[in-house]
């Protein structure tokens, strides 16, 4: 069952991995650089500063738990646990993948630490905006910088998924423990 399951991931990770050109190949690479994204980070933090005052301390530093959760789980636990190799780096796929820049990640990719970290960051918005509008949109940034790691071929879909499932599961935990236990009164704008 493994077998299959690991067969299926490789046949949808060269499928997708081969759907690429020169203007998305600019476009993923930025998509997948945590620097691109800095000015949407600063401008979440600052609208949480100004619209919650004191109480963003605990939100942003709820957020930042989500993602070292996510991050650790994947990156020092997972990886070196299960040590499957990223596809830039199985021999089985020498010639098949398409690179950019020739960058290949490290070693192992199961679990995605991208997928993990922007999927907890997602959640946690999610459930604490609770706006649809907001939550679409959030949600599609993860799925897109997710995609782009196949796009460069340093993860299957398999990888993702399961990265997606962690950073999820981690956002959830926090926002409960946030929402239950820290927070005593409801949130409101202006602290």
């Amino acid at each position: 069952m493994i077998e299959f399951l690991k067969n299926i991931d490789t046949q949808v990770f060269l499928y997708l991995n081969s759907l690429h050109n020169s203007f998305f190949d600019i476009v993923m690479w930025q998509i997948s650089s945590i620097v691109f994204w800095v000015p949407f980070y600063t401008i979440l933090i600052g609208f949480l500063i100004y619209k919650y005052r004191k109480q963003s301390l605990y939100i942003i530093l709820s957020i930042v738990l989500v993602i070292i959760i996510s991050d650790q789980l994947s990156s020092s636990i997972i990886k070196p646990l299960v040590e499957r190799l990223r596809p830039s780096h199985d021999p089985a796929l020498e010639g098949l993948v398409h690179f950019i820049k020739d960058y290949r990640g490290g070693k192992y990719g199961f679990v995605s630490s991208h997928a993990a970290n922007t999927f907890g960051l997602a959640m946690f918005l999610i459930l604490f905006f609770k706006n649809r509008i907001f939550s679409i949109s959030i949600f599609s940034w993860a799925l897109i910088v997710s995609y782009s790691r196949i796009y460069l071929g340093v993860h299957y879909p398999g990888d993702i998924i399961c990265g997606a499932s962690i950073g999820i599961l981690a956002a959830w935990l926090v926002f409960v423990v946030f929402t239950q236990r820290i927070i005593k009164k409801p949130l409101h704008a202006g602290g």
